[in-house]
């Protein structure tokens, strides 16, 4: 498979070398020192594009994949105010798209863990408070991740009691909220590559639901498989399509 790569930081520098292990070929690879060569014509040249970039370069990459109808797998977030403006372009054209907060395979597995355990203890919303952790490197500068913000959402389209997620950082007493909020815990500490963890808490027990990522290979491994996925097909899609066991 012939692959384009948009953004060349660590994560795509790590995504390179797990195509080539896994026998792909990189035919085009975009950072800023080379942006304007993003283009159709170029991208054309490849089967399928991984995008790792800024969220301020974001929709103009997407906008000239969608143009080119190159299948493209998004890893960068902090553009989904712009979800379904994206979606109905791509579909309008016959293009493909694939989003995601994570492409890891445990985090993934550990989304759809989530929701069915917020089913679950939705019906024990008298008994159990819920809230959240993550932990994250110094160099890390959204807050909460998009990893957290998905993992509260599917808890939020579950659990009854809950209606907005809201953001409290280490440094920050966790007070003057809401029982309708749920409390996300922000922590930036020395490298930590990413830890989430759901926590149901009643007066008798504590439950923990708890992924620890060894490093970022998970998520650039996950973004390959993704592409190998995507590859000839068409349409927009989130990549917990990928992982839906009920399909």
């Amino acid at each position: 498979m012939k692959i384009a790569l948009i953004g060349y930081g660590k994560m795509g520098k790590m995504i390179e070398s797990i195509a080539l292990d896994r026998n792909h070929e990189i035919v085009l690879v975009i950072d800023q020192a080379n942006a304007q060569d993003l283009t159709i014509e170029n991208l054309q040249k490849a089967d399928v594009a991984i995008e790792f970039s800024t969220p301020q370069t974001v929709l103009q990459n997407l906008e000239t994949a969608i143009k080119a109808k190159v299948p493209l797998i998004v890893g960068t977030t902090g553009w989904y105010g712009h979800l379904q403006e994206v979606k109905d372009n791509c579909i309008s054209t016959g293009s493909t798209v694939m989003y995601g907060s994570n492409f890891s395979v445990g985090v993934n597995i550990f989304f759809q863990i989530n929701q069915q355990v917020a089913k679950m203890m939705n019906k024990f919303s008298d008994q159990y408070d819920v809230g959240m952790e993550e932990i994250h490197h110094i160099h890390k500068l959204d807050s909460p991740s998009g990893t957290a913000i998905t993992i509260a959402e599917d808890i939020i389209h579950e659990f009854d009691h809950k209606n907005e997620w809201v953001d409290v950082k280490s440094d920050d007493p966790v007070t003057n909220h809401k029982p309708e909020h749920l409390i996300i815990e922000s922590y930036r500490e020395g490298e930590v590559p990413g830890t989430h963890a759901v926590i149901y808490d009643s007066d008798v027990d504590r439950i923990e639901l708890k992924h620890i990522a060894h490093g970022r290979q998970g998520f650039a491994l996950g973004a390959v498989i993704a592409a190998e996925w995507l590859k000839d097909k068409s349409g927009f899609y989130s990549v917990k399509e990928m992982y839906d066991f009920k399909a």
